[in-house]
């Protein structure tokens, strides 16, 4: 018998199983968060989407991991751990942010994870941040200014970058998006 995958819940509806296994209501997540409740309703209800800063804070807030919020749409089994196809990786992040980043990796087993980031048009990055990773990327398309330490370097298609837990920043001034391959070691998802 040929049973159909099951459908890939939605990142509102993993929130919303998370929150109440925790046994927290909508009012104390949001406390804890600072936001309003009806942010919070809207997030579960995935009719807004939390930035990248959101769904950091808000993992935090319930002790998980981020790639726990960066569910695959289920693999064949033959596939999974192995390949993860085009449209089978969720987006996070919004374009109020300006940045939308996906796993490219199959999951958080290795020593590194590769990231597909997306960076919108006339966005940036509000404040520099610093964690204690090996980072390498390179650029596909568009243009990205990226500050490294006290450094600025603007970059290319074909331009690729390397930082070990310096301090850095990312900026898109420019009219088209950027879209570069991220790869960090240990994974921070």
């Amino acid at each position: 018998m040929h049973h159909a995958p099951p459908s890939p819940t939605t990142l509102g509806a993993d929130l919303r199983a998370l929150r109440k296994s925790r046994g927290q209501t909508l009012t104390d997540l949001a406390a804890t968060l600072g936001r309003s409740v009806g942010w919070l309703s809207q997030v579960e209800r995935d009719l807004s989407d939390p930035s990248i800063s959101d769904l950091r804070q808000i993992a935090a807030a319930l002790g998980v991991p981020m790639s726990m919020l960066f569910a695959h749409a289920a693999a064949p089994a033959h596939e999974q751990g192995y390949v993860v196809r085009a449209d089978a990786r969720r987006p996070m992040g919004s374009s109020e942010e300006g940045l939308i980043e996906e796993l490219l990796s199959p999951d958080l087993t290795d020593d590194f994870e590769m990231v597909h980031s997306t960076f919108q048009p006339n966005s940036a990055m509000q404040t520099p941040t610093q964690r204690p990773t090996q980072e390498v990327g390179y650029i596909i398309s568009g243009k990205l200014d990226l500050t490294i330490a006290a450094r600025t370097f603007t970059l290319h298609p074909g331009d690729s970058f390397r930082f070990r837990g310096e301090p850095y920043r990312w900026a898109n001034p420019y009219a088209e998006p950027a879209v570069a391959i991220w790869v960090i070691a240990p994974p921070v998802y």
